[in-house]
């Protein structure tokens, strides 16, 4: 069985999505680049979404542990 592949992390996966925000700030923008930075955009945010929405899961399951 090959080795599982670890998810990039929080820190990582918003860095990356900086990096894209900067590259559309810029003046020489390339429309088909955009579009391919545009569509990895989104796929970061849901990352992001993801990764924020099993922490605080998590942090539920830990307050109904000690209520």
């Amino acid at each position: 069985m090959p080795p599982k592949k670890s998810e990039p992390s929080f820190a990582k996966t918003f860095e990356e999505l900086e990096e894209i925000t900067a590259w559309f700030e810029r003046d020489d923008v390339d429309l088909e680049e955009g579009l391919k930075k545009f569509e990895r955009g989104l796929e970061l945010a849901k990352a992001c979404k993801d990764l924020l929405k099993n922490v605080e899961n998590k942090v539920e399951e830990i307050k109904k542990k000690f209520e």
